[in-house]
């Protein structure tokens, strides 16, 4: 028996244990190839004991929040993606637990409806607390870090432990999780401090970003904003200055709506978004000396 295969039974019991899965079902940006095992937890503990068990499989893992934000090979990733769905939510006053497999977009709704001030401006940002967290998720002036105090993570080994924020080094889309200093660490929950505020007012504010965000952006299947806006200028002025605004290759377009968005408009490949994203980092830099860096994440089997 294989070390996946020996993986497969053991995590079984934790959850819907799938194998040769399209994870173009699973992404927003509607594309990539087959997960080996995938494997849908619905709780920290679930998330935890999958995560611990492929590291002492050493089977690779992934953890799958929404699917936003990364771009999956054609050729799909190999070992283990874990599916997160853990979601359970714990409220004492101001302060609010969650489980990091929850809805961003959906929690900070619920929290403007409790009139707990601090996430009006996360309505609309797709993606889970996990990947929020991971990415120091923001918009409109607002990010995580503001509300954010700690994390739960997996450790290797098996063993968890609460990370005060400050320890994260949360900057502008990033941590210690995206410069890699915390791989293989699964964030399992998280805790913030909201503030009290008027229910009424915040919907209110809620409403206004969710109409901000409708006339500014394209609908359809991509991963929300590509690249990170660099200090010199808006990444969407620079990919549109260069001539590449409703570029196409197949069936993946940049959008002629806003140039930062690369969207699949119907059966396009991982290659030919990949290549897009590829293509307007080289015109930008070679036109104005400026490295675009990218927001989505490339994930799997990559030749």
């Amino acid at each position: 028996m294989s070390a996946i295969e020996r993986l497969a039974a053991e995590v079984a019991r934790l959850g819907e244990l799938r194998t040769a899965e399209p994870l173009a079902r699973h992404t927003t940006f509607g594309v990539g190839g087959q997960a080996d095992l995938f494997l849908t937890v619905r709780s920290a503990d679930a998330l935890a004991a999958a995560s611990a068990a492929a590291a002492d499989a050493d089977v690779p893992v992934f953890i799958l929040g929404s699917g936003s934000n990364i771009l999956v090979a054609d050729a799909g990733i190999r070992g283990l993606v874990i599916d997160n769905r853990a979601r359970a939510e714990f409220l004492d006053g101001t302060t609010v637990r969650i489980e990091s497999g929850a809805s961003f977009a959906a929690f900070a709704r619920r929290m403007c409806r409790r009139g707990l001030d601090g996430l009006a401006w996360a309505v609309g940002i797709p993606g889970t607390l996990g990947g929020a967290v991971v990415y120091n998720a923001g918009a409109y002036g607002g990010c995580l870090a503001d509300v954010l105090r700690r994390v739960r993570v997996q450790l290797p080994g098996g063993r968890a432990e609460w990370v005060d924020a400050a320890d994260l080094h949360l900057v502008y889309r990033g941590s210690r999780f995206t410069r890699g200093e915390l791989r293989g660490r699964a964030v399992l929950e998280c805790e913030l401090e909201l503030a009290p505020g008027d229910p009424a007012e915040l919907l209110r504010r809620a409403a206004a970003y969710d109409a901000r965000r409708l006339a500014a952006q394209p609908r359809g299947r991509s991963a929300g904003s590509t690249f990170k806006n660099p200090p010199e200028a808006p990444a969407w002025k620079l990919i549109d200055a260069v001539g590449m605004r409703g570029m196409r290759r197949g069936d993946a377009a940049i959008s002629e709506k806003h140039a930062n968005f690369f969207v699949n408009e119907g059966n396009a490949t991982a290659a030919d978004l990949r290549w897009l994203i590829e293509e307007a980092r080289r015109r930008v830099f070679e036109t104005f000396g400026i490295t675009l860096e990218p927001e989505v994440e490339f994930v799997g089997a990559w030749t």
